[in-house]
Parts: C-alpha cells; sequence; structure tokens
C-alpha cells in the first residue's frame, strides 16, 4: 500500500463514525489492478440495530449501477448489434413517443411538442437526450406534483416516459437516460437487464452479490437509509427499491456489494479484463474513457427536492466533462485525482473514481440522503486525499 496509507485511511472511517455529525456506517475499499490493497468498515449498518457495518454489507447502489448498464451498451456495440447513432427507438420502441415540453399553459397543462430530432444511444449514454430527474428538475418536479408523474424508483415502465426538456443533442441534462439504455439493451438481447448483466459481467468478473432483485439472504446484509435532519442528526428509514421491479432501472437499479463493485473497477483498471474472462476490448476502453461530451460540460446538480439532494457537484470551480459513462475531471482535483480519471456517485452518498494512469480506484458507500451529504462526501474527499498524499509520498521514498 503506497506510504502509510491504511492507518490514516482507518483513522478517516472512524473519524465520520463519531463526529458530530456524524455517518451511521461506512465501507471504503482501495483497489490497485490485481487486488484490494485497502479494506475498511466502521459504524453500524442501521442505527437502530445493533449489526456492525462489515465489508460484506450490502447497499443500495444507485446511481453507481449507470456505469455497468453502460457497459452492456459497449459489449453491443463491439459485437455491431447497436449502432451508438441510430434512433434508440430502433431498439427501444417507446421512446419514439416521447416529446419535448416547452413549460405549461395558462391551465397548468404541459406544452408540448414533437423533437426535432431522434434520440440516439450515444445521447442516453452522454446525457444529451433531454430527460432529467425530479430532484435535479424543477420541470420535473411539477411534473410529479401536479400530474402524477411517477418517480424513477417506483421501477415503472410509466417512470420512464417522462417528457424531454430540450431537444435531443442540444445541451447536458443529468437524468433517466441509462435507464433508457437499459431498455435498449434489452431490446437488442431480448433478455431482462439483470440477466445480461448477470451473463455478461457479473459472471466474468467474479461477481456473486449484485442484483436488481433483492432476495432474503441479501437483505440480511443490508446496509439501512438514513435520513439527514437539518439540525445534523439521523432517522433511520425502511426504505427499499422494489424487491420485483416491473423494469430493471440501468440507471440505479443495482443492490450489491463494494467488494464486488471494485472487482468492476478493476476491470476498467485493466483495460477490460476481468477476473474470469474478458468483459470489453482494450480499444472500446480507451475510447471509451475519452469525452465525448465535445464543449458541453457537467454541472451543478441543483437540489429540487432538499430531502433527496443538496445542491451537489464534484470539485466546484474545475471544468468536467463525460465519457461513456463516467465523469472525467479535466484537470487535476483538489484531493490529486489527475486529469483524466473516471468517476461518478451513487444518491445515497456513495463515491468512487477509477485513475487508469496510475492504476488505481476506490469506493466508499454510506446509505445517506439527501445527496451531497457533507459528513459523508468530505469523509469521502479525505480518504481520496489521504490515498494520494500516500502515493506521493511512497514515490518521493
Amino acid at each position: 500500500m503506497p506510504g502509510d496509507f491504511n492507518g490514516a485511511a482507518d483513522a478517516i472511517l472512524n473519524g465520520v463514525i463519531t463526529s458530530d455529525p456524524r455517518v451511521p456506517g461506512v465501507v471504503a475499499m482501495v483497489t490497485d489492478r490485481d487486488r484490494n490493497i485497502y479494506e475498511g468498515a466502521a459504524g453500524k449498518r442501521r442505527l437502530d440495530r445493533d449489526d456492525a457495518m462489515s465489508t460484506d454489507t450490502v447497499f443500495a447502489l444507485f446511481s453507481t449501477t449507470k456505469v455497468i448498464t453502460g457497459t452492456a451498451v459497449l459489449q453491443l456495440v463491439e459485437e455491431g448489434r447497436l449502432d451508438l447513432d441510430a434512433p434508440a427507438s430502433t431498439y427501444a420502441p417507446d421512446i419514439g413517443r416521447i416529446q419535448v415540453i416547452e413549460g405549461f399553459d395558462e391551465n397548468g397543462e404541459p406544452r408540448l411538442r414533437a423533437p426535432r430530432r431522434a434520440v440516439t444511444t450515444r445521447m442516453l449514454m452522454l446525457h444529451t437526450a433531454g430527460f432529467g430527474y425530479e430532484f435535479f428538475n424543477r420541470t420535473y418536479f411539477r411534473l410529479a406534483q401536479e400530474k402524477g408523474q411517477p418517480s424513477v424508483v417506483t421501477a415503472t415502465k410509466a417512470a420512464l416516459m417522462t417528457p424531454l426538456l430540450f431537444d435531443p443533442g442540444e445541451g447536458w441534462e443529468y437524468g433517466s437516460n441509462i435507464d433508457w439504455c437499459g431498455q435498449v439493451v434489452e431490446g437488442i438481447t431480448g433478455h431482462r437487464l439483470g440477466e445480461v448483466l448477470k451473463t455478461r459481467i457479473f459472471k466474468p468478473l467474479g461477481i456473486r452479490d449484485m442484483t436488481f432483485e433483492l432476495d432474503d439472504g441479501l437483505r440480511a446484509r443490508l446496509a439501512g437509509m438514513h435520513a439527514r435532519n437539518a439540525d445534523g442528526s439521523l432517522t433511520p428509514m425502511d426504505f427499499e427499491l422494489p424487491a420485483k421491479p416491473e423494469v430493471h432501472m440501468g440507471g440505479h437499479g443495482l443492490y450489491g456489494t463494494v467488494g464486488d463493485y471494485m472487482r468492476f473497477i478493476r476491470m476498467w483498471l485493466n483495460d477490460g479484463q476481468g477476473e474470469h474472462g474478458r468483459v470489453l476490448k482494450a480499444e472500446t476502453v480507451r475510447m471509451a474513457e475519452k469525452n465525448h461530451l465535445g464543449n458541453l460540460k457537467v454541472r451543478m446538480l441543483p437540489g429540487v427536492i432538499p430531502s433527496l439532494s443538496n445542491d451537489a457537484e464534484f470539485f466546484p470551480g474545475l471544468s468536467k466533462s463525460w465519457s461513456f459513462t463516467f465523469m472525467v475531471n479535466d484537470e487535476e482535483a483538489p484531493t490529486g485525482r489527475p486529469a483524466g480519471c473516471l468517476g461518478w456517485a451513487g444518491l445515497a452518498n456513495l463515491f468512487f473514481h477509477i485513475d487508469r494512469g496510475n492504476g488505481y480506484g476506490g469506493f466508499w458507500a454510506t446509505q445517506i440522503l439527501p445527496f451531497g451529504d457533507p459528513i459523508s462526501f468530505g469523509g469521502y474527499v479525505d480518504f481520496e486525499t489521504a490515498f494520494y498524499a500516500s502515493l506521493r509520498q511512497a514515490r518521493v521514498a
């Protein structure tokens, strides 16, 4: 392990569970190209129960699901079964029915029109198709409040049928795009997304405990969700995504362990090679990691529903782009994360990054709402900063 990272990391994990305010529990890991070089767990799975957080704890992975679905898309591109620039409706016909919303009329009815061009899978992969989320977009929030638009966490087809916020390809808006990528994958393969991921990604990676459909065995190791209150205190929540979802939501629906997620990160560090087989070609990985947004940039995510998200942004003031399907920091981050690294997050304050240049990746998992929790995110930033400090120290020594 670079430098004295293990001791620093343990102190950070213990610090966030004992501070005031605190996190209930956390699992954090770092891997090199071969194996995990740090595994830590601290605190409790749920504050009102006795179970200690452990490295085999199961988490709702939320949007850290996206890059796994994106990998399934890239596999189909490799095989010539998916054209990123063909209309996505070629593979998922329902997306062809969706219109653009231009606001609301005097009666509060949505003003809709046909889009000027078709949504493509490339746009879905880059979040430029026009889809949003109700917790980051006021138009979607109004549709949910006034028109009964179901939330994506219902895992229903109706939740996907939201209007486009702009004409496809004309902006960047983080939203349900990768859920639609899952529909594209299902349309091409003829199988549910969970089955596709299991056979084409999880098996060659040696992943055992990752699923859209939580069973009793995994539930017994599940970390509980917690709400951060205005005074900084935490309230345990009985939150669970549907156990038998109508739609396997490729944008947020997976449950899994941090250890299994590290196997996925190692595949990206190793040019697409998994522990038990190849997942992607090396040239696909090198293509995918590049900025595909052009001159568009990733923006701050405004916390429209305060119980679900704060205003949230990685490294404010630094230029950030989007790849297939990660955020890319265009400049070195204050943590020491080099320019060109891949990373993203999940709504319940899960954070990861993949540093292909140096051959390391990290993951930090908590189960706290709203997103952008200052204690959990601050702990992750300290964790990543300590890692890069130890890496620099090891190189000097």
